[in-house]
């Protein structure tokens, strides 16, 4: 088969590509990473590269809506639309710098839960009598298994390969740690003080690990990433479509996620002193696509209807056979509802303590893959809710994650005031900002309630508001940061894609609150508390929320905060067995609605993806 040499800038890699192969493909094949926030459908500006020598190929019409005009000249394209024809040297784009993410943990630990501490981890010393006689027949295992109430058999054969030597080397006194009836470790002399356990909170977008020392609840640190395997797409469907059918891009992404635990793991271990032998109790939490890219087990069957998980109950596993670097701990996976209701909506029902309520509650965890749970002691009923990425800033023209740069807040009165992450000059906007934008472009007219950036009435604005609003070809525009303020020399815009995109994404959400009313009978007047849960659920302002028609229209006492509760449940289980033990009962328990086999569903989405005519009353 004839090939065309592609060169990628920097480093100079050369890959024989096949005529009509995308740039972007050829490279992921190489090893060489473009991210492609949207999975190479052409709908962000992530997987951009330009063109350093050879022939530029005509822009296509996504190059062009994606990039605009200014950078189609200066020779970028987007990797994923542009195909291999003829020897040509590219430059793949820098991300844009994005430093000190906003990724939320569960800070407030579990003190205020009110649970019994029994993480089930159990470390005490044993003196172990060692084989004399000849005649005697036993063996280190048989004497230590008597010693710790255990059954020889089930010993670990890599516990027995350290055995006889730990066994002489202290006279026969160790410390055994068990869990239930699973050896864990023998270790020399008396270490029965020291037992820790994580709490791990596996997102689409960010990944929160959390070190917990067992016998007291103790927080001994946290750390945040953003998740790596985003450079093979934004959303579940991108990375599920990424891995089909496919064991290599399969591996790939478990490798990535593997990779970043055990980074996490050393980071938290080192800034605490804690060592990684005294870590023996893990517990994960993730939608159902994240736990099974983990675990190493094909996904494709999630992305096709029925969107059946390959397994959905609790899975305890040795850190071992998931290639973590914790020689004595297990791993114990949450249970998952149903298709993408996954184990981290299940740890949200149990942090929030919703299925104890006498009245109704909702809980929404708004994100990239969000969930709605709704319900009382009664019934409980949960419904998978897929943002996607806008939110989060991504497939958005000046879009940005939370970190230093990024336009946080925004108000519009006569003007655009803009408040910026790490108090510098603003490179993009981040999802809150965004939702702030939008909310105050509909009350001063800019949008009407399809959401059309209303160009021909901008007549009716304020001076400076006017000046914003403007066509670029047949492209709407809202201006929101001019050239001169702005930290990398271009204006900070919304286009009227953007505000579909976050149409679609809060229709996504907005319906599946909806129909769970619909099916239960709940009128919004007796909702009692609409939660509000995730990383970006924590950040965005209720009063846009309302605005925008995000969620119900409730009067903003009954609406709170209430953090990274996906990631606050996996801490309840990784503290309690009891509560890993309640986990598994609302996971049976729950009622999963598939929203898009309702047949009222697709009538429902369209009108949620309308605006509010007018603001909700106070």
């Amino acid at each position: 088969m004839p090939v065309v040499s592609v060169t990628f800038e920097p480093g100079g890699a050369v890959v024989p590509t096949p005529p009509g192969t995308s740039l972007l493909k050829a490279a992921q094949t190489a090893g060489i990473e473009i991210t492609s926030t949207c999975g190479g459908r052409g709908r962000c500006t992530s997987c951009r590269i330009k063109f350093v020598s050879g022939s530029i190929p005509p822009p296509t019409i996504m190059d062009e809506l994606q990039l605009g005009d200014d950078l189609v000249r200066e020779g970028f394209r987007l990797s994923c639309q542009t195909v291999a024809a003829e020897p040509v040297t590219v430059q793949v784009a820098p991300p844009l710098t994005e430093e000190a993410f906003q990724i939320l943990g569960a800070e407030q630990g579990i003190a205020a839960q009110r649970i019994v501490i029994d993480a089930g981890v159990t470390k005490r010393s044993v003196t172990v009598a060692l084989p004399r006689e000849e005649h005697h027949q036993t063996s280190d295992a048989e004497e230590l298994a008597k010693a710790a109430g255990l059954h020889a058999p089930a010993l670990p054969l890599e516990l027995l390969r350290n055995l006889p030597a730990i066994l002489r080397e202290t006279k026969g006194e160790v410390t055994v740690a068990t869990f239930g009836d699973r050896l864990l470790s023998v270790e020399a002399g008396d270490a029965a003080a020291l037992v820790y356990g994580l709490a791990i909170d596996v997102g689409t977008t960010s990944v929160v690990t959390t070190l917990m020392e067992l016998t007291s609840g103790e927080v001994l640190g946290s750390v945040g990433s953003l998740n790596p395997q985003a450079v093979f797409g934004g959303d579940l469907m991108s990375r599920i479509a990424f891995a089909q059918f496919n064991p290599a891009n399969l591996r790939k992404l478990q490798a990535r996620i593997t990779t970043l635990l055990n980074e996490q793991i050393e980071e938290v271990c080192q800034t605490s002193g804690v060592l990684p032998q005294w870590i023996y109790k893990v517990v994960v939490v993730g939608n159902s696509c994240m736990h099974h890219v983990l675990l190493g087990i094909d996904p494709s069957y999630l992305g096709l209807a029925p969107y059946a998980p390959v397994l959905r109950h609790p899975l305890i596993l040795p850190a071992r056979e998931l290639r973590l670097r914790l020689p004595h701990a297990i791993v114990c996976f949450l249970p998952i509802v149903a298709g993408f209701v996954g184990a981290d909506a299940v740890a949200v029902a149990l942090a929030t303590r919703i299925g104890d309520s006498p009245e109704i509650r909702i809980a929404v965890d708004i994100g990239t893959n969000g969930e709605a749970i709704m319900g009382s002691r009664d019934r409980l009923l949960a419904s998978s809710a897929p943002a996607g990425p806008a939110l989060e800033g991504a497939q958005i023209r000046n879009g940005m994650r939370a970190a230093h740069g990024a336009v946080d807040k925004v108000s519009i009165e006569e003007d655009v005031r803009c408040h910026v992450l790490g108090e510098t000059a603003p490179l993009g906007i981040c999802g809150s900002g965004l939702l702030d934008a939008i909310a105050g472009m509909l009350d001063a007219g800019i949008l009407d309630w399809t959401g059309l950036i209303q160009v021909e009435g901008r007549g009716r604005l304020p001076q400076k508001l006017r000046e914003r609003v403007h066509m670029l070809g047949e492209e709407r525009r809202f201006v929101l940061v001019e050239k001169g303020e702005s930290g990398s020399g271009q204006e900070i815009v919304l286009t009227q894609d953007d505000v579909r995109q976050v149409q679609l994404a809060k229709g996504a959400i907005a319906s599946g609150v909806i129909m769970l009313q619909r099916i239960m009978g709940v009128p919004t007047s007796e909702i009692a508390e609409l939660m509000l849960a995730g990383g970006f659920g924590n950040y965005l302002s209720i009063r846009s929320a309302l605005r925008i028609g995000l969620i119900p229209p409730l009067p903003e006492d009954r609406i709170r905060y209430v953090g990274n509760a996906a990631a606050l449940g996996a801490q309840m289980c990784l503290m309690s067995e009891t509560e890993r033990a309640r986990a598994t009962h609302l996971a049976g328990w729950i009622e999963h609605i598939s929203l898009a086999a309702h047949p009222d569903f697709q009538n429902v989405f369209v009108e949620a993806m309308n605006f509010p005519r007018s603001a909700p009353e106070a």
